[in-house]
């Protein structure tokens, strides 16, 4: 009876559930309904004002055009004016002069006929029609003045909408996440020549499935894009999925989001933890200082409290300082254990972090220790540690340590140190994290969970977590089957 009332329930919760799924649906129908009508009056009216505008540049051009051509019509009619004016007046000198002539000729007196020849030729000689020069100032032809608007027209021949672009097609195949780097694929669903850039989105979530409304992350944006497939290098993968959608663009308009496709992305990500680490360390998430005043500090004031209180105080109840962590028992280490442990532990699969030397150190060491780890132990000096130790003190060395054994490492000291821990396999390797050269293997069967664990004298180191297994380490790693352990690449999941 309970288990049908459970069933039920669940029923119920199901089909209230989807009720309000379709009544959010059916809202986002009808907004969309009236966002369409609305989009399409303002295209309309976006249209009929670009029509408007090339009429009215057309429309004044044509007024400064026809300015143009009577300003050179009025020019040529007042050269050729002036040249018939300057002709008319030379012709009705010639006709006078030839009358002149003509009369001269029935002269019967040759003194009379001599000064009338004289006369006639010192006229000619300064005749207008002998001095005008038979050339048209300006021509008839207006030609050079008309408007060739044939390559326009070709042009609003081919004038055509540029549709909004349809949403890409993410090509899950495609993915990629490998090496804290992820590559997306996609496609788009019709094959379309005007797009000129993909608008890619991506976010971080802790949800396998649809993006959220209210998540804790924000979606961030690689524009610009002008090929299918895009690589995002550099991450951190400090959650377990990652979200991604795609828009595509042209010159005109931004189109709609793709389906949103969720990629796996988990990795061990952790932090230091500040509350086990020694007095002489200062630790901040990931990065942990050897500062031997915080020690001194903190005795001041246990010195305090032992004195105001009559008493001895136990160090788990010893009130945090500014620069001091809190206490919290046998974890908190102590003496020459300069050591901070992980926030989280190992327990099965495989995983990879690193850490790097930030300033003038003496010695570090990195590794991992059972939780049973004392306080006053060292790493490597017990059967519940492994690490490899760097010696800085007199000349740089290298070291790998366990159980008190040391084994010299004749290696260059890498920079920085990766840390691969294959729990189920009962194997730590280290390996230079630049190049990612093998530095040593550690063979055991672990028992119980395991825990990052860290070690500084002097200087400070920085951690790198939130990694995947490199994938040409996980490409080293075989199975017990003989093949490749598919540590290094995460399946995309899509959603």
């Amino acid at each position: 009876m309970d288990a049908q009332k459970e069933a039920l329930h669940r029923i119920i919760t199901t089909l209230a559930k989807r009720k309000e799924e379709l009544h959010t649906f059916i809202e986002t129908l009808r907004y969309s309904l009236t966002s369409l009508q609305s989009n399409t009056s303002q295209v309309l009216s976006d249209l009929e004002e670009e029509f408007d505008t090339l009429f009215s540049m057309l429309y004044e051009m044509k007024d400064s055009m026809t300015g143009t051509v009577k300003q050179e019509q009025t020019r040529k009619m007042q050269e050729l004016q002036n040249q018939l004016t300057q002709s008319s007046s030379a012709l009705e000198s010639s006709e006078e002069l030839l009358a002149f002539a003509n009369n001269a000729m029935l002269i019967r007196d040759g003194e009379d006929f001599m000064k009338a020849a004289k006369h006639i030729r010192d006229r000619v000689t300064v005749a207008p029609a002998f001095r005008h020069t038979m050339k048209l100032k300006a021509t008839a032809n207006m030609s050079y003045l008309t408007v060739d608007f044939s390559e326009e027209r070709r042009m609003l021949e081919k004038l055509s909408f540029l549709p909004v672009p349809r949403a890409p097609e993410i090509d899950v195949t495609g993915c990629l996440v490998t090496d804290n780097t992820v590559t997306v694929a996609w496609r788009m669903p019709v094959e379309d020549s005007k797009i000129d850039h993909y608008i890619l989105e991506y976010r971080k979530t802790n949800h396998e499935g649809l993006p959220r409304v209210k998540d804790e992350y924000c979606w961030e944006v690689a524009d610009n894009v002008k090929v299918t497939k895009f690589t995002l290098t550099g991450l951190i993968f400090d959650s377990e999925f990652m979200n991604f959608r795609i828009r595509a663009c042209n010159k005109a308009a931004v189109g709609d989001y793709s389906d949103p496709v969720t990629l796996e992305t988990r990795a061990f990500n952790f932090n230091l933890d500040a509350t086990s680490s020694h007095l002489n360390l200062k630790v901040e998430d990931q990065r942990v200082e050897w500062d031997p005043q915080s020690g001194k500090l903190e005795s001041k004031v246990k010195g305090k409290e032992n004195k105001g209180g009559g008493g001895t105080a136990s160090p788990s109840r010893t009130r945090p300082t500014s620069r001091a962590p809190a206490a919290r028992g046998r974890d908190r280490f102590t003496g020459e254990s300069y050591t901070v442990l992980g926030d989280k532990s190992i327990s099965s699969g495989q995983h990879y972090w690193e850490v790097k030397a930030m300033k003038d150190y003496k010695s570090y060491s990195v590794g991992v220790a059972y939780k049973n780890f004392g306080k006053f132990d060292q790493l490597g000096k017990t059967n519940t540690s492994w690490c490899v130790h760097v010696n800085n003190w007199l000349q740089t060395s290298l070291a790998a340590k366990h159980n008190n054994k040391t084994k010299s490492l004749e290696v260059p000291v890498p920079d920085g140190i990766g840390v691969y821990c294959d729990f189920d396999r009962g194997q730590l390797s280290f390996y230079n994290a630049e190049n990612k050269q093998l530095l040593h293997t550690f063979k055991t069967k672990f028992i119980q969970p395991v825990i990052p664990a860290f070690m500084v004298w002097c200087g400070a180191l920085a951690l790198s977590a939130g990694l995947q297994v490199p994938s040409i380490i996980g490409g080293f790693q075989k199975t017990d089957k003989g093949s490749e352990a598919p540590a290094a690449t995460v399946a995309p999941r899509i959603s």
